[in-house]
């Protein structure tokens, strides 16, 4: 693991694959055993939630389980726009179902808040949420969060589906941002 350039910044190694696989490892175990009597439907959250939902899914071995996908946009660069924009909605009926939201990271809580809100609305039995990485000093927005992967400071990170300007996604280590 070295150092990596996307666009003008520059990136070292800060979490090795190996310690993010456990972490999703044990994530999957503690699923399977809550969900156990469950129908779950994982709604995974595009774009950087794919490599996170692949990785997990593998793991789960609940019988009836489904996956959905929808996207929602709050980034513009290093930073938190604030603004969320629904680009891709839920097309599943959820109503007294157990949704379990897969999201990479959750630092401002405002794009969990909104879809928490969304999904509120369509009378489901409970809604879970599971994240791979958690910022505890970025939170703007509590949300409850019932899965956490690695809790992290309040640093820019890229890799394994988190981006900086759509660059990033593919490394399977995640990367800080040089300051």
């Amino acid at each position: 693991m070295g150092n990596i350039t996307l666009h003008d910044k520059t990136f070292r190694p800060f979490i090795k694959a190996a310690d993010i696989d456990k972490a999703i490892a044990d994530m999957a175990n503690r699923m399977n055993s809550d969900l156990k009597e469950e129908r779950p439907l994982f709604l995974s959250i595009l774009n950087g939630a794919f490599m996170f939902t692949a990785d997990l899914i593998k793991q789960i071995t609940v019988p009836g389980t489904q996956i959905s996908f929808v996207k929602t946009a709050s980034y513009c660069g290093t930073r938190s726009s604030g603004e969320i924009k629904e680009l891709i909605g839920l097309t599943e009926n959820i109503a007294g179902r157990t949704v379990v939201i897969l999201e990479d990271i959750i630092d401002s809580g405002r794009s969990m808040h909104h879809l928490l809100e969304y999904l509120k609305n369509k009378n489901p039995k409970q809604v879970l949420v599971a994240t791979l990485f958690y910022k505890p000093q970025a939170i703007v927005v509590p949300v409850p969060v019932h899965y956490k992967g690695i809790e992290l400071g309040n640093e820019f990170v890229v890799g394994r589906g988190l981006d900086y300007d759509g660059l990033g996604r593919n490394y399977p280590d995640l990367y800080i941002l040089n300051t």
